[in-house]
């Protein structure tokens, strides 16, 4: 039934919290904002870090701005590599790769970094296509990164895709793209987000996951 698995990253393959919130936090002391629970930055994980900033912050367009160029600063030599892959992705991901399907990374992590943690767990011959956001912020909604794939990859039958992730951002730029899609729970997202934004399915586990794309 689907040929294009388009899979997120953080959240998805891998762990990223740790280097994510020392990568905020990098950048909230270079600005001097000392009065934050670092408990309360999970919430970064899965939305443009620019509508984090401003929207959980309360950050001006261009303070934000700059918190993301400190964030980056922080991110690219050190919190990139502060994360880990979920038990058994990386043998879902290679699995379904020998059956055939082609898979696709749509992340809103700067393509560059996206394609470095894929590397640096050796899972790079699996993709198909590696599609992110752009360091200019041209492109970095999920939603305009799963179009850019899309194109990139001449998709015309979206029947064959499905997208996977695990937060609302995912499924509603599925739904913007006109996909199907899938909310995974042992990420950074929960049950009742798929419910609202209509997932067309929802499992547990990285296991359960793999059942349910064999199974169609």
């Amino acid at each position: 039934m689907y040929k294009y698995l388009f899979f997120d990253l953080d959240g998805t393959i891998v762990e990223p919290s740790k280097g994510i919130v020392n990568s905020i936090l990098y950048a909230l002391d270079k600005l001097e904002e000392k009065d934050v629970n670092p408990n309360d930055l999970l919430k970064f994980i899965g939305p443009p870090l620019e509508y984090s900033f401003m929207n959980f912050l309360g950050f001006s367009e261009q303070k934000a701005d700059e918190a993301v160029r400190l964030y980056r600063e922080y991110y690219k030599d050190r919190g990139i590599n502060e994360c880990h892959l979920y038990e058994g992705i990386d043998k879902l991901i290679i699995n379904l790769a020998n059956k055939g399907y082609k898979i696709v990374l749509a992340t809103s992590k700067p393509e560059p970094f996206a394609i470095r943690i894929i590397e640096r767990f050796n899972l790079l011959p699996c993709f198909t296509c590696i599609a992110g956001a752009t360091l200019d912020g041209k492109v970095k909604k999920k939603e305009d990164v799963i179009k850019n794939a899309l194109k990139r990859l001449n998709i015309t039958n979206l029947n064959e895709v499905i997208m996977i992730g695990d937060r609302k951002h995912d499924i509603i730029g599925a739904n913007i793209n006109n996909l199907d899609s899938i909310g995974v729970l042992y990420g950074f997202g929960n049950q009742q987000e798929f419910i609202e934004h209509k997932a067309t399915y929802i499992v547990n586990t990285v296991t359960d996951l793999y059942d349910l794309i064999i199974s169609f």
